[in-house]
């Protein structure tokens, strides 16, 4: 084990939560009177946010999930068991879980989809929400084009039974490790990081969990899949937000994320990185986290 993650395992505990029908893992870290939720996209787990725990931590309690289907969380068989309302229904079960009335909700990719909805439907459960390169449902669908849809081509390739399974972890999982790497700012995944993540996608079950997001929440990706002029009123967000977006991410582009100002009715901020690509968090770890505090601190 490094030094590095030797450090960060010393201020991180782990612990489970019982939420509804499933078992979750988290890693808490600091002691503050709020709480930080932190929640993790594909193909990836708590450690997503290694760089933020303990910046963080220093004044909240800071708490990443694994989320369901992942890790070490359990992992339902059923293609249904992830759609967003489950996933939710998760995050408001671990906040009521940690004894806490509301959170700082904090997504990224996947978590962000699930933050946004969280934030729609469950606004007391949030006392503010930062959104990572994903845009609320509502801003994608007005500005989905054929551009992003050739960008999103894997989603369609992951409806596919088994093939997407055999298909990332050949070679076991050799294609991660290229992908991170190839993807991202020279030097932000280490060999210990992408070892760490493969070992999570390697816990039986984890692999078609982390597929089934996709095959479970097509529908509602395409649904609207046309512009629209406006955003109906219960679509619209009324916590205070942040949204952070990496310019050069390889799967979203700029365009779709055009707008999300529009989507809030309470106080919003932006912070816009031009030289980083989808993993943000991870790529420009000082920039994220200044922004982060700043934005929970205010």
């Amino acid at each position: 084990m490094s030094d590095a993650l030797s450090s960060l395992e010393s201020s991180v505990r782990h612990g489970y939560a019982q939420v509804g029908d499933v078992r979750l893992h988290y890693a808490e870290c600091g002691s503050g009177e709020r709480l930080v939720v932190l929640l993790h996209g594909f193909p990836e787990c708590w450690y997503s946010w290694r760089h933020q725990l303990a910046a963080l931590g220093a004044r909240f309690r800071v708490v990443a999930p694994d989320m369901r289907g992942y890790n070490l969380s359990d992992k339902p068989s059923d293609v249904s068991d992830y759609r967003v309302s489950r996933l939710v229904d998760d995050v408001t079960g671990l906040i009521r879980h940690l004894g806490a009335r509301e959170a700082a909700v904090v997504g990224h990719d996947w978590g962000a989809a699930v933050a946004w909805a969280v934030a729609q439907h469950y606004p007391d459960y949030v006392w503010k929400l930062a959104a990572l390169q994903v845009p609320p449902p509502a801003v994608w669908a007005k500005n989905l084009s054929l551009r992003q849809l050739l960008r999103s081509w894997y989603m369609f390739f992951f409806q596919l039974p088994s093939i997407p399974e055999w298909w990332i972890s050949r070679d076991d999982f050799a294609g991660l490790g290229r992908m991170f790497r190839s993807t991202s700012r020279p030097g932000t995944f280490s060999d210990e990081d992408i070892a760490i993540l493969k070992s999570a996608m390697r816990e039986p079950g984890a692999l078609t969990a982390s597929i089934n997001y996709y095959r479970a929440n097509l529908g509602a990706f395409l649904k609207g899949g046309f512009r629209r002029d406006a955003f109906t009123k219960h679509e619209r967000i009324r916590v205070p937000t942040l949204f952070i977006y990496g310019e050069r991410d390889f799967a979203i582009i700029p365009e779709t994320v055009q707008g999300v100002a529009d989507y809030v009715e309470a106080p919003y901020r932006e912070v816009r990185l031009g030289r980083s690509n989808h993993w943000v968090q991870q790529e420009f770890t000082s920039e994220v986290n200044a922004a982060l505090l700043s934005f929970l601190e205010e």
